[in-house]
């Protein structure tokens, strides 16, 4: 919920500052947008400039043959005078360091070059000339390549692109009009349509590049929000890593300053209850030493607890690896909660496949993940109920052991609790004595550590159903046994199988 809301707060900022710029700008864009498409179009004009000129240099080159020379060639030298200076305009507004402090200035004395750009190329049609007619067919076909080459080339600004080709289309409108023919009113008409088609084509490139630049300011503000967050989560995971090492070496110093007197509770009150040296002579005497003496080992194995899992959570839990015989240590298990479960008179079954294989584990990691399992059945089954103690093959060639029993059961819901730390089911606290919520997360990080996987299935009121799978990779192989008869029973058995090769 906090994360949507800071993603809402900062949409709506977004959109606020959106606003405010395009009411702040004379296009109803961005102004850095402004200043974008105003540079791209000054960057166009200067990489069209030669372009340009070889154009003005043809036209003058092949109007020569209507026109004389003595009319084309001041002409000429105009058009190229002013190309020359909207070109050091171009060059000026790109090189300048306030362009974007001064875009109005910059943008009406690039629009005014435009504009002396196309009147001087229209003084084309008022120079006398031979074969009116051939004339015109020429001047129309000039016009409409100037038009668009000045579409193209202004196409991010398209007030610009109309200052630098309505002068020209108007002249040429008018002129093309006054000889009279149909064909000149055909071509005139024809130059209307091309204005008005280039006109519509800037714009629509104007947009395109608008929505170029949105998306690039975009990606830009994405990945300043990633480096952002990125910096947030360096920090956050610095501080955690300084958490997680203080609260490590504070369990370390703990576990010393707790243990120490632990043991001395623990060792006092076992000879107490033992009246080693002496009845008490008391009875509640008594049963305050058991009761101190039980407290004691709750709280140490609590601790023990703690401190594996912080172990395991910190990568400084280190596997004792050997060749381990599971059913060895299911039954070893059983052995000690046995007495736990005659108590409550629960019923043990065990169905074991004959003949497993070994497997490479943790011999003492295992038997924790076992006891921890029998010890929650136990636990958690009512008087009189059964528990069901199953190991075999897996499908892939890997060993299972299945703990169920018919105890209250978890809902489904609370299946993720459980399975985190100091987390416990419900009705599983109504029903029996409360633990420490650590060692179902325990189980479940020490056979990730074996590279297994702990299923833990349950159903309401129906019993709970908790199964540890090792892969194959851990189940030894069986070799073959070795022949161990004496050397002369074996060449013996070697010559005869040879002699019968012979034969």
């Amino acid at each position: 919920m906090n994360r949507r809301k800071a993603d809402r707060r900062r949409d709506v900022a977004r959109a606020v500052k959106d606003v405010r710029e395009k009411l702040s700008s004379s296009s109803g864009t961005r102004p850095a947008f402004d200043y974008e498409i105003l540079l791209g179009y000054s960057r166009n004009r200067l990489s069209a400039w030669i372009a340009v000129l070889i154009l003005v240099i043809g036209t003058s080159a092949s109007a020569g043959y209507w026109i004389e020379w003595h009319f084309l060639l001041p002409w000429t030298g105009v058009l190229i005078a002013v190309m020359v200076l909207t070109g050091l305009t171009h060059r000026r507004f790109v090189n300048a360091e306030d362009g974007q402090n001064n875009l109005h200035y910059w943008q009406r004395q690039l629009i005014i070059g435009e504009a002396l750009f196309s009147t001087a190329f229209s003084g084309l049609f008022l120079l006398p000339a031979m074969a009116r007619e051939e004339l015109s067919v020429f001047l129309f076909g000039v016009t409409l390549l100037v038009i668009a080459v000045t579409a193209m080339v202004c196409s991010n600004l398209p007030r610009a692109m109309l200052a630098g080709t309505v002068p020209l289309a108007i002249v040429g409108i008018i002129s093309l009009a006054l000889h009279g023919t149909y064909l000149s009113y055909t071509i005139a008409g024809f130059v209307l349509i091309a204005e008005g088609f280039f006109f519509l084509l800037a714009t629509r490139m104007q947009q395109t590049a608008l929505t170029m630049l949105e998306y690039r300011a975009e990606k830009y503000a994405l990945i300043a929000e990633l480096e952002q967050a990125k910096a947030v989560s360096d920090e956050s995971r610095r501080r955690a890593e300084e958490a997680n090492l203080a609260k490590s070496r504070f369990l370390a110093t703990m576990s010393h300053e707790l243990r120490t007197p632990l043991n001395a509770i623990l060792g006092f009150s076992e000879i107490m209850q033992g009246e080693v040296f002496g009845p008490i002579g008391n009875d509640h005497y008594r049963e305050y030493a058991a009761d101190i003496h039980n407290s004691g080992k709750h709280l140490l194995n609590l601790i023990n607890e703690i401190l594996d899992l912080s172990r395991i959570e910190a990568g400084r839990y280190q596997l004792n690896e050997e060749a381990v015989t599971l059913s060895h240590v299911v039954e070893d298990c059983h052995h000690l909660i046995k007495l736990r479960a005659k108590t409550k008179s629960i019923t043990v079954h065990e169905q074991f496949e004959p003949n497993l294989p070994k497997i490479w584990a943790d011999e003492r990691a295992v038997r924790q993940i076992v006891l921890n399992l029998l010890s929650n059945a136990v636990k958690f089954t009512p008087t009189g109920g059964e528990i069901w103690i199953k190991m075999g093959w897996t499908s892939g060639g890997g060993q299972y052991v299945t703990i169920r029993d018919n105890g209250p059961g978890i809902p489904e819901e609370e299946i993720p609790i459980v399975l985190s730390a100091f987390g416990q089911g419900s009705l599983a606290i109504k029903t029996a004595e409360q633990g420490t919520g650590l060692g179902l997360p325990i189980v479940q990080a020490l056979m990730q550590m074996h590279g297994g996987r702990f299923d833990l299935k349950s159903k309401l009121r129906e019993g709970t159903e908790a199964t540890i799978t090792f892969p194959s990779s851990r189940v030894m192989e069986v070799m073959p046994a070795i022949d161990d008869r004496p050397r002369e029973d074996a060449a013996g058995s070697m010559q005869s199988i040879l002699r019968r090769r012979v034969s």
